[in-house]
């Protein structure tokens, strides 16, 4: 699913308030503010369930939900797996960033796109968003993700085989982090699709 709306998307979400969903995983305690069912914001990485309120809480005070819809706790449940090293697609999610400008917007849209287990290079994903020779304005826009692995910018390196920045908690050692587990993944999915004579 592309990062746009329709007008009965808007209409739909001016229904509903912002919620702020915490909970723990493998990558620490993570924290995603939805409208309905849009994924506004993620943050992981904290140490406790008040760190990652307070990194996405939208006024003072704001409390987490506690009971969850069906899609809520289905959405909690993929990113939790996610985070156990389980191959992951979030395509299907329905994403309301900042979308400033239609370059933000391809950017984005195509980052989507890579997929769990690959890596593209800044200037590729300036090239595949239709936008050549913008490496660094893609390097700008994935350090200002509000919805981390969502949209999957740890998967975007630089050209010379270094990893890079990451906005997260812990910077490039997450990044590093994501990068090897979804190898690991990918490469232990693999090897049980190789039947032995």
């Amino acid at each position: 699913m592309s990062i746009t709306r329709t007008q009965e998307e808007m209409v739909n979400d001016l229904e509903h308030e912002d919620e702020l969903l915490v909970f723990e995983s493998e990558l620490g305690w993570m924290a995603l503010r939805l409208c309905g069912q849009a994924v506004r914001q993620l943050s992981f990485g904290h140490a406790s369930a008040i760190a990652a309120a307070r990194a996405i809480a939208t006024a003072p005070g704001q409390a987490a939900r506690r009971t969850l819809s069906v899609w809520q706790r289905s959405l909690v449940k993929r990113l939790q797996r996610y985070a156990e090293g389980m191959p992951s697609d979030f395509c299907d999610l329905r994403v309301e960033a900042d979308l400033r400008t239609d370059f933000r917007s391809s950017v984005l849209n195509a980052c989507r796109k890579i997929t769990y287990g690959d890596t593209m290079t800044y200037g590729a994903l300036a090239a595949a968003a239709g936008h050549p020779r913008a490496a660094r304005a893609v390097g700008n826009c994935m350090a200002g993700n509000c919805v981390p692995l969502i949209v999957p910018c740890h998967r975007v390196v630089r050209a010379g085989g270094d990893i890079g920045p990451y906005s997260a908690a812990e910077g490039s050692a997450t990044k590093r982090r994501l990068l090897e587990m979804e190898a690991a993944a990918f490469f232990s999915t693999t090897r049980q699709d190789v039947k032995r004579p």
